[in-house]
């Protein structure tokens, strides 16, 4: 028989997938550009070289309206020159960018090669074969700047992405990337390279996303750097809790978020999904430490102990766990370590299965009609079965909701027990597995059929059973099905 070691493993870097092209930031000012035609397709070019600090000189024999208002508003301290002339082989010299607005394929790819032999870079807009780099959908709050590409396949998807992407980021961003400006080579100057420069950006960016800065910012982020220059060291690091939620990265807090991006390494459990480890910082180490029920997996002692190294060894750790860290998440065991050894534990709490299914299934665990409380429940013990002390006669409440955890294996233990409890056998039950990723899999029935019900459900997957009176919407709204699930479905 293969051994399976138990100790926890580290995963293989997190490696960049292939790109359609490389995002770059191209410095423009004070650079010659040169733009071919005199359309409003190549105005809204010129006006986006001439914003980034570019000398655009426009070869046109003719001028749209668009152009000639371009060219007519330029800022007084940086012109954009016309020649009425068409384009020949000499003006490309001392030129960084070529941009041309050409109908005729012969004429454009004719450009191409004048460009690319003068060593100038180019671009023809609506003809992607000939261009080195390509526009993308732009979201302006320089000096932060978002660029956004489809690599042509769908600008008004990009334009979509950049519409969405204008909400979340607030005009104020612009004051506060100038303000980082301004601070960063004090910062260079006073701070130590590595943690002590990263905690003030840390701190800094938990700011940036209000209101814009003000003179009282301005002197508490001054204060922050006269702190951090003399604060000794410590070779002590920090550990951060952080629900992963059921699956669905988008239940992700933004805490949970700022967590990831800055974690030095995350030991995460099995049940993480590969969508919320995506977002975390991608030069930080990741360590799968298991722990999923039936399976080898490590030690909680294994995962207290390498947490406490890891944090002495003065890293933030991100103790990264499926659901919310307090509910069945063994927190109160890894935080009574921890402050056992002096370490700082911060928890950011997620959203637990059995709130992300009620949000699914569009039922309200405590719904005034059916219940007045609901309970969260382990459905497995330390040795796979059943805990011996469960008072299954205070669970037996019909105006109680009943949340399973983990009971896909002893579903058949609880409906018995609940049933000689005095919880009728026709209570309304569903049986989720996967709750919120693609691969979920319910079933809905009652309580006395729940034994049977539950077979065709994957077991792989964490298994979550809600019981009681609340579910009974869920049953109106199924159709019946004989052999299989009541209810089967995606929640993509």
């Amino acid at each position: 028989m293969q051994l399976v070691s138990r100790k926890p493993a580290e995963t293989a870097p997190q490696r960049m997938g292939p790109l359609a092209k490389l995002p770059v930031f191209l410095d423009l000012a004070g650079k010659r550009a040169v733009v071919v035609g005199g359309s409003a397709a190549a105005a809204w070019k010129c006006e986006l070289l001439a914003a980034a600090g570019a000398r655009v000189e426009v070869y046109a024999e003719t001028l749209e309206p668009d152009m000639a208002f371009c060219i007519a508003n330029a800022s007084v301290d940086n012109p954009i020159r016309h020649h009425a002339r068409p384009w020949a082989g000499d003006i490309f010299a001392d030129a960084a960018v070529a941009l041309a607005n050409i109908d005729s394929e012969v004429e454009a790819e004719a450009f191409a090669c004048a460009a690319r032999a003068a060593g100038v870079l180019v671009n023809i807009i609506d003809k992607p074969a000939f261009c080195q780099f390509q526009f993308g959908s732009i979201v302006n709050r320089s000096p932060v700047i978002v660029g956004i590409s489809t690599d042509g396949a769908a600008p008004i998807l990009a334009q979509a992405i950049r519409q969405r992407i204008e909400t979340l980021l607030p005009p104020a961003l612009a004051a506060w990337g100038e303000l980082a400006r301004q601070l960063r080579e004090t910062v260079m100057t006073r701070l130590a390279k590595g943690a002590p420069r990263r905690r003030f950006w840390e701190r800094f960016s938990n700011r940036a996303f209000g209101a814009a800065p003000t003179e009282g910012e301005h002197r508490d982020l001054a204060s922050l750097i006269d702190s951090l220059a003399m604060t000794t060291p410590s070779h002590t690091g920090r550990v951060t809790l952080v629900g992963a939620g059921p699956g669905d990265a988008e239940l992700l807090t933004l805490k949970a978020v700022r967590a990831l991006q800055s974690a030095d390494v995350i030991l995460f459990d099995d049940l993480v999904s590969d969508e919320v480890l995506e977002l975390a910082r991608r030069e930080a180490k990741r360590m799968l430490v298991g722990k999923r029920g039936k399976r080898e997996s490590c030690s909680q002692a294994d995962i207290n102990e390498l947490m406490v190294k890891l944090a002495r060894q003065g890293k933030h750790v991100v103790r990264l766990k499926s659901g919310d860290p307090m509910i069945f998440g063994r927190a109160g065991e890894e935080i009574t370590e921890l402050a056992k050894h002096g370490i700082v534990v911060d928890v950011v709490p997620g959203i637990t299965a059995a709130l992300a299914a009620a949000a699914a299934l569009g039922v309200s665990l405590t719904h005034r009609d059916h219940a007045h409380s609901v309970r969260f429940v382990t459905g497995h013990a330390r040795n796979g079965e059943l805990p011996i002390d469960i008072d299954w006669r205070g669970l037996a409440d019909p105006a109680t909701t009943l949340m399973f955890y983990m009971g896909g294996r002893t579903a058949p233990a609880i409906a018995k027990n609940l049933i000689a409890a005095g919880l009728p056998a026709v209570t309304p039950v569903v049986v989720a597995a996967g709750v919120s990723r693609k691969e979920e899999t319910r079933w809905y029935g009652d309580l006395l059929e729940m034994s049977h019900g539950i077979s065709p459900i994957d077991h792989d997957q964490p298994v979550l059973i809600g019981i009681g009176r609340t579910f009974v919407t869920v049953g109106s709204s199924a159709t019946h099905a004989t052999n299989g699930p009541l209810i089967s479905v995606s929640s993509s």
